[in-house]
């Protein structure tokens, strides 16, 4: 087991895992996030989809490239190569975004809690523990839980669309024979699409960091190349599973409308498969939200280690590593009482920009500047 997450699937596949891992989760798990940003499109969503998947797999290569060439395997360095002194607007960004993200969590879980007849507040706390335990244990713990995630969650999309398309499967072939985007109160354009997938690559793309932790592993562009590929295909494989059995229930509003919180879960209520889907639902469901959390945290906690390491310091304590889970837990839990959608609708939107700006850009013209004039070990 030891040699497996040594070699060649830590190299090419894991650094995929882990971005993956961070992703899906909260509203990306439940269907909301997919229906938001695609899928409310109908027969033209899977345009985001694509841009996503082309976006993430590009500029997955290109940070972990810079991170080979310059070895910087925290996202505080990693941002001094692109956008020199301005780092510090990422360090406000990055917290701002990781305690939104961890309340998404915390708010999908309590939802999905809600819906089984359980207190919402015990799915928030479940979240919040078992987050706290998987990082004080480290980085070698993380990567094995979200591995095993990724499996678990695989199977479990792939289950749930095989029900949802036998049961409605119909319905996606009258979607595109008629073009139907009435989910949307616009009109839907190729560049409306591209341009949603792109916002939707933005905010999510501090969750490339969260995978820098294990690139020490990567030695030649050909691994950051096959490894940023296999990232892009692997958060948005999940992202077209649910969008085509969203597709089944495209114009019924009750499950696939902008109100509805989990889309998912209405779904799966519509196959009839009866009380032991939804549990199997909620344990894969469950599970990304963890790991998504657990990420957000790991990059926090990372962030203070490097800054100590940085002025000859060691790095912090069980104890202090506590205080900042903590604290950082209890505002995301203060926020997840605003609930999933405004958190996605308007949070979310309003840090895209600030990630186009002082990540996306940079990363791209200045990293991709390095890369290309780089003359060293390729």
């Amino acid at each position: 087991m030891k040699k497996f997450f040594e070699g060649g699937y830590a190299r090419y596949v894991l650094p995929g895992v882990l971005v993956q891992s961070m992703l899906i989760g909260g509203g990306y798990a439940t269907g909301r996030e997919i229906f938001s940003y695609g899928a409310k499109f109908g027969a033209m969503g899977w345009i985001s989809g694509v841009t996503i998947c082309v976006g993430f797999a590009l500029f997955a290569f290109l940070a972990y490239e810079i991170c080979r060439i310059y070895k910087v395997y925290d996202y505080k360095n990693y941002i001094k190569q692109v956008i020199g002194p301005l780092w510090p607007i990422m360090d406000v960004l990055n917290i701002l975004i990781m305690t939104l993200l961890i309340s998404v969590m915390a708010a999908t879980t309590g939802s999905i809690f809600a819906q089984a007849g359980l207190p919402d507040i015990l799915g928030s706390v479940v979240v919040v523990v078992v987050c706290g335990i998987l990082n004080f244990k480290g980085e070698k713990i993380i990567e094995k839980f979200e591995t095993i995630g990724t499996v678990l969650l695989y199977l479990g999309y792939i289950l749930f669309t095989i029900l949802v398309l036998a049961k409605r499967g119909s319905n996606i072939g009258q979607v595109f024979a008629n073009m139907d985007t009435s989910a949307y109160d616009g009109h839907v354009t190729v560049g409306l699409c591209i341009w949603t997938g792109i916002l939707y690559i933005a905010y999510n793309i501090l969750i490339i960091p969260t995978s820098m932790f294990s690139l020490k592993r990567q030695t030649k562009r050909k691994e950051t190349l096959i490894s940023g590929i296999i990232a892009g295909l692997l958060t948005t494989i999940p992202w077209f599973l649910s969008y085509f059995a969203m597709m089944c229930y495209y114009g019924d509003e009750s499950v696939v409308g902008a109100d509805v919180t989990t889309p998912w879960v209405e779904m799966i209520k519509g196959v009839n498969g009866g009380t032991w889907l939804i549990v199997l639902f909620s344990i894969v469901m469950g599970w990304t939200l963890v790991e998504t959390a657990t990420g957000g945290i790991h990059v926090i906690i990372d962030r203070f280690d490097i800054s100590r390491e940085e002025k000859g310091k060691a790095k912090m304590t069980d104890a202090q590593r506590g205080l900042v889970t903590v604290v950082t837990l209890t505002a995301a839990l203060l926020l997840s009482r605003v609930g999933v959608i405004t958190l996605i609708e308007k949070g979310y939107s309003l840090l895209s920009y600030g990630f186009i700006l002082f990540f996306l850009i940079p990363t791209l013209f200045v990293g991709g500047y390095k890369i290309i004039t780089y003359k060293g070990d390729k």
